[in-house]
């Protein structure tokens, strides 16, 4: 029996996504709202109720109505546009492998292009803004070190804030060899390495979660004992990391995802290879990581001055390099 659209739906969220593509949860939630929006936009079209909407309803040109909608009416940017438009390509994706009748619709909404829009401005904080903002957090009070441990492990494993809104106790090794087991997109795991000064501020904050009786087993929780949520991480976040202005530029805003792009930075500027920082990270394609490669300007300069021809290039021809003034090497490989 061909299923109706409220069985396709339900189907999408319950198996598809988590069982079949291993989303996270909120990956879930985001293509849930974008399902939700655009069903009430239909619904609306259409001047009939969610539950009696089929699947000759979900048009190509109701989708094209919707994206509309979405930047004319609710004032949504380009991005969540964009983002939308994913979200229900990959929804009449599946519909037409459980009903053949939507097949056309998806295909022409995989059509519908992709608006182009300028990329965000990649913020990151340079090396002595990160000692200054650890120096300015207090070292006393019921949640000092909490937060100092917080923003110590979101610098040192460069993790999303998911990543640390799920991190337990049982996923540190504090030992031998520290490192934090992060469980990132697509479910995957991935082990990133703890400096000294993290282990000792995870340890004291161990010592002190099982002190306060309230244990929950997650690292970073709230005051009743429950863990923080990525909203709450982010405003957490936000409270400490007040605008580091640089003259000329616009105050930032500090966000854990600014100390991911801080540690990549940090990581490219002391030399360890992109493929490293990919997997410390947990970037599916190399392509993520080579953009941290045009964001510092101490790697450009240093490049700059690596390939600096003399001052007085009068006075003589330009050094030559190692290899060739070691006459006794080319003699060897002459010899070969």
């Amino acid at each position: 029996m061909k299923p109706t659209l409220g069985q396709a739906v339900r189907s999408f969220f319950e198996d598809h996504l988590p069982v079949q593509k291993g989303l996270r949860p909120t990956s879930i939630r985001s293509y849930r709202d974008t399902v939700r929006l655009f069903l009430n936009f239909v619904s609306a079209d259409r001047h009939r109720p969610i539950t009696r909407l089929h699947v000759e309803d979900l048009s190509v040109g109701r989708v094209l109505a919707f994206l509309k909608h979405l930047e004319q009416d609710r004032g949504n940017h380009t991005r969540t546009r964009n983002q939308r438009l994913a979200a229900l390509r990959s929804f009449f994706t599946y519909l037409a492998t459980r009903m053949p009748e939507a097949l056309d619709a998806a295909q022409q909404a995989m059509a519908i292009p992709i608006k182009r829009v300028s990329p965000h401005e990649t913020q990151f904080l340079e090396r002595d803004e990160i000692v200054s903002l650890l120096k300015r957090m207090p070292r006393q009070g019921r949640h000092a070190l909490r937060d100092r441990t917080l923003i110590l492990v979101l610098y040192n494993t460069g993790a999303r804030v998911q990543e640390i809104a799920d991190l337990q106790f049982d996923h540190l090794d504090l030992g031998s060899q520290p490192r934090a087991r992060l469980h990132g997109k697509g479910g995957k795991w991935r082990s990133c390495p703890l400096w000294a000064e993290t282990v000792r501020h995870l340890r004291m904050l161990l010592e002190e979660s099982a002190l306060s009786g309230l244990a929950s087993g997650y690292v970073f929780c709230s005051r009743p004992g429950k863990p923080l949520t990525r909203f709450g991480i982010y405003k957490l976040v936000r409270r400490h990391g007040a605008p580091f202005d640089r003259p000329g530029e616009q105050p930032r805003r500090i966000t854990p995802h600014v100390f991911r792009h801080t540690a990549a930075v940090h990581l490219l500027e002391a030399g360890v290879e992109l493929n490293v920082i990919r997997g410390w990270l947990g970037h599916v394609q190399l392509e993520t990581t080579n953009h941290y490669a045009q964001l510092t300007l101490r790697t450009k300069l240093a490049a700059m001055q690596a390939c600096e021809p003399p001052s007085d290039t009068s006075a003589g021809t330009l050094r030559r390099s190692g290899w060739k003034a070691d006459q006794q090497l080319l003699a060897w490989l002459n010899a070969l």
